[in-house]
């Protein structure tokens, strides 16, 4: 996970909503099983899929009361 990169989709999640990035991790999740896709693209977006659940979490932390500097 890229720590700058969960900043960044955290701050989304507050200025827009949550299900737009649960619908992007769906979406990303389908084209996983296309089978022409290569090793490399698959980590790509594998990497992607587990930025946006951290980001997701953080943002679960944030609503829980956690203090901004430890949730990340």
């Amino acid at each position: 996970m890229k720590l700058p990169v969960i900043k960044h989709l955290t701050q989304f999640i507050e200025e827009n909503d949550e299900d737009y990035v649960v619908e992007t991790i769906e979406t990303l999740e389908a084209l996983t099983e296309v089978s022409s896709l290569k090793d490399e693209e698959l980590d790509v977006i594998g990497e992607l899929i587990s930025n946006m659940y951290g980001a997701i979490e953080v943002n679960k932390m944030i609503k829980e009361g956690t203090p901004r500097k430890k949730k990340l």
